[in-house]
């Protein structure tokens, strides 16, 4: 009986039967637990009855050399992918400009349904999931074009609600064939829509959103929100997804505003602006550390961190750059990144004890 109802829980489980396989054989051999013949077969054949109908449902990786060459499908279906996209691209334009309208629109919507059907079937038969990514990004690429060639045949004036239709399929084949780079896609089409109209409610033309980055910050933080508000219990790992762009869509902006006060929106001082979001940076960086430790979310700690340190940096690099000779800059961010290693050393160390003391 199989307890993974999804591939990715299959392949948690797969991946902690060999580690308890490997725990098991060196506890063995250190003598501290010793099983009997009959109980050592009992527990073998259970294990590989359970990772035979892992692979042959979920075409999960049952060894450290499966995994390792799905690393080389993963890319390989990737770069397919854009080929494929970009070969469907210059094809459209290639015989766009032989055919009459009726037969433009003809081609637009049937090679939009065709993909998306054409995805569907895969994704039934292809357990592997890599076959299915690849006809769902060619289905993506295939709807993008057929909206901005249908705006072009009508000459229809540009308008941000293509983006919500873009997010809105990359999101259904996302959710509906587990795959992450469409949710990626979606994220970011959703996102550019909410940040034009952010943009648009601000008395500013939706193309001209990315201007003042304060237009993001809203929308980032809708987009960290969605991974606790959307039940994701078949897709584990879409709520980092959700979390790692939300906390960039956020930190970024303020980045950018912290060294360029004048693209603050803000009634202030250009300097003042710029203070105002060095502080907000390291605010928001040590906040995002702190819930990702309080929540368990490892990929916020690591959003977190990261942008800590490059905080820190650019602000070290505005203060010394100019008055310091680059031999002792760079030594003395050399020192800084081993304090900085010591001092992550110690809280990772007081984790693991509160971890032990509160099991």
């Amino acid at each position: 009986m199989m307890n993974g109802s999804t591939k990715s829980e299959a392949q948690e489980r797969a991946d902690a039967i060999r580690v308890f396989q490997a725990e098991l054989t060196r506890l063995e051999d250190d003598r501290v637990l010793s099983l009997t013949e009959e109980q050592k077969r009992a527990l073998a054949s259970y294990h590989s009855k359970l990772l035979s109908s892992y692979a042959k449902t979920y075409d999960i990786d049952t060894n450290v050399g499966a995994k390792q060459l799905s690393l080389g499908m993963r890319i390989a279906s990737f770069l397919g992918a854009l080929a494929l996209s970009a070969s469907i691209f210059f094809l459209f334009y290639q015989i766009w400009g032989r055919l009459d309208t009726p037969v433009q629109l003809v081609v637009l919507v049937g090679s939009a349904l065709a993909s998306f059907a054409g995805t569907m079937v895969i994704h039934e038969r292809d357990s592997s999931g890599y076959f299915t990514n690849l006809a769902a990004m060619v289905t993506f690429v295939c709807f993008v074009i057929d909206l901005s060639m249908l705006g072009q045949i009508f000459n229809l004036t540009p308008t941000d609600g293509a983006f919500v239709a873009w997010g809105a399929l990359a999101m259904i084949l996302a959710y509906r064939c587990d795959l992450r780079l469409l949710l990626v896609a979606g994220i970011v089409c959703l996102f550019a829509f909410a940040t034009a109209r952010v943009a648009t409610y601000s008395g500013i033309y939706w193309m001209n959103a990315a201007e003042y980055p304060e237009n993001f910050f809203i929308p980032g933080i809708l987009v960290f929100a969605a991974s606790s508000f959307i039940s994701h219990e078949r897709h584990p790992s879409f709520p980092s997804i959700y979390r790692v762009y939300g906390a960039i869509a956020v930190l970024v902006p303020v980045l950018i505003l912290s060294h360029w006060g004048a693209g603050s929106r803000l009634d202030w001082k250009p300097d003042t602006v710029q203070v105002f979001y060095e502080i907000a940076g390291f605010t928001l960086s040590a906040a995002l550390i702190w819930l990702g430790v309080r929540r368990g979310w490892k990929d916020a700690v690591n959003t977190g961190l990261t942008s800590f340190v490059v905080f820190l940096y650019a602000k070290l690099f505005s203060w010394w750059w100019d008055s310091m000779p680059k031999s002792l800059f760079f030594f003395v961010l050399a020192l800084i990144a081993l304090l900085i290693l010591v001092v992550l050393r110690r809280v990772r160390r007081a984790g693991f004890l509160a971890g032990e003391s509160g099991t």
